[in-house]
């Protein structure tokens, strides 16, 4: 099944309608190159992979009536929702100016052609757009920058999603057979998200995020990316802010854009160390000899342990949180005497607590016991990944330099080796960017035409630093394609 267009009964629940009355369609989505799904004649068909979306989509995909939020039949709207819908329209007049403006259509041009090595390898790209309607439209494709921001300027999506390159043009994938129409390489992801820590996390919840919590992305970024440079060699990695509640992981490498299915989840399950569910207590258990790798992420997750966890997370300063925390410890005696001596003992600090838990445990000179202090360590910092998202080739992962819808904050990249110094409760948002191109334009009225002709939009905005390291990347990539080329035309002779 696909949802390159998708409109919805006002009449009854979300269902996809056959369009057979133009003026039932959305301007936007009658000039779109789309799909008309039939959603029952479909239905047999469906293959949920192809609506598998990044970790800030609350479903894989959602499709609501807009009746559920309207007002009775033959009634006008609440003061509410005329308040949300001015809201609506001055965030997409807002988004309009972003796209005309700001987002660097021209760079992700250099990006998604890789040097145009490949024939038309940036048009088998596929772009998925939701817009503010709700309608999910998939599988577009565009030949060069210019396609892609007049699409974007017309439609004014409100997230962008980007996807696989098919063995065809996406546009084109009704041209040919069932089954025909394949993925061929996608970048290596990784989608951490904050919500995967709602078991420890006691400071928020959902989508909400704050400074304490944050440290489990940059603990994550710091892990995963050593992993990747060091144990894989990828040289070329961008890491996203995702906007919300987590990040996003791109690697560029050629060779991890070619890797299969299978070998993206050879990666992955070297990664992988925190498994299983709500119901499974202890989600960690190593061997006693720890392979390198993992020995220098043991290294990072103590470093952070104390202050995350014992401190900021405050996960032994009441029964519950305890009890969740001792319930991985394999020893009913070590569990009941240290629940004991913790409830007879309110206001004995974190730090304390530990102690006597790593001194019960030393004390029982037990095998199963031997590795739990570190076991523990590793479940409650290491980082959590979606599995699924790295692993399928077709999975949709939201643009860098998106604006989030419900924060407004830009999708901007985080630098590795300075992580821990970003604030994601202080990023570029859509309203403050707009503010300041309108006050870069008041004061350059004092200054000479030539003067403004040389700034170019985003530099008058607190975007510039991101955009210009995102350059530096391009760069980068630009120049080991280069650098190939050079060596298998000299390897030609």
């Amino acid at each position: 099944m696909t949802a390159d267009e998708l409109t919805v009964e006002n009449t009854q629940p979300a269902s996809v309608k056959r369009f057979n009355d133009d003026s039932t369609v959305s301007e936007p989505l009658k000039k779109a190159k789309v799909d008309v799904v039939d959603f029952e004649t479909e239905l047999d068909n469906f293959d949920i992979a192809e609506l598998d979306v990044d970790d800030e989509t609350d479903e894989a995909m959602v499709i609501s009536s807009p009746a559920e939020n309207s007002a009775p039949v033959g009634q006008g709207l609440t003061v509410k929702q005329e308040e949300e819908k001015l809201d609506k329209l001055h965030f997409q007049s807002l988004l309009k100016i972003f796209y005309q403006r700001l987002f660097p259509f021209n760079d992700f041009y250099r990006w998604f052609a890789y040097g145009d090595v490949q024939k038309n390898y940036f048009a088998k790209r596929e772009w998925s757009f939701e817009l503010a309607s709700e309608a999910f439209i998939r599988f577009q494709s565009y030949s060069n920058a210019e396609e892609l921001k007049n699409d974007i300027l017309r439609l004014c999506p409100v997230k962008m999603d980007i996807g696989a390159v098919y063995n065809i043009q996406p546009n084109d994938k009704r041209t040919i057979g069932p089954g025909a129409f394949k993925p061929q390489e996608r970048e290596l992801v990784f989608d951490i998200d904050m919500t995967d820590y709602d078991d420890i996390r006691t400071c928020c919840s959902g989508g909400n995020i704050c400074h304490k919590c944050w440290d489990f992305m940059t603990i994550a970024i710091k892990i995963i990316h050593r992993v990747l440079t060091e144990d894989f060699a990828f040289k070329h990695i961008l890491w996203v802010y995702s906007g919300r509640r987590g990040v996003h992981c791109w690697v560029c490498d050629e060779s991890a854009r070619k890797l299969s299915a299978d070998a993206r989840r050879a990666i992955v399950s070297y990664m992988e160390v925190v498994k299983g569910g709500d119901s499974v207590a202890r989600k960690v258990q190593l061997p006693k000899s720890l392979h390198p790798s993992l020995r220098r992420a043991y290294d990072v997750c103590h470093r952070h342990f104390q202050k995350t966890i014992l401190e900021d997370m405050d996960v032994l300063g009441s029964p519950d949180s305890w009890n969740k925390l001792l319930q991985a410890i394999p020893d009913e005696d070590v569990r009941r005497s240290l629940h004991q001596e913790w409830s007879s003992n309110t206001n004995m600090p974190a730090i304390k607590k530990w102690g006597r838990l790593q001194g019960e445990l030393k004390s029982k000179k037990k095998p199963h016991t031997s590795t739990t202090e570190r076991d523990l360590v590793f479940q409650y910092t290491y980082p959590r990944l979606d599995i699924n998202v790295s692993i399928g080739l077709n999975h949709l992962l939201k643009a860098p330099f998106c604006v989030h819808p419900k924060t407004g904050r830009v999708c901007i990249p985080i630098d590795p080796d300075r992580c821990e110094e970003f604030d994601p409760l202080n990023v570029p948002t859509l309203g403050k960017v707009v503010e300041e191109i309108n006050a870069f334009v008041g004061e350059a009225d004092l200054a000479t035409d030539a003067r403004r002709k040389k700034v170019q939009d985003y530099q008058k905005t607190s975007l510039e630093p991101h955009i210009e390291y995102f350059k530096r990347f391009l760069a980068n990539i630009a120049e080991d394609i280069r650098r190939t080329q050079r060596a298998k035309q000299d390897l030609s002779f």
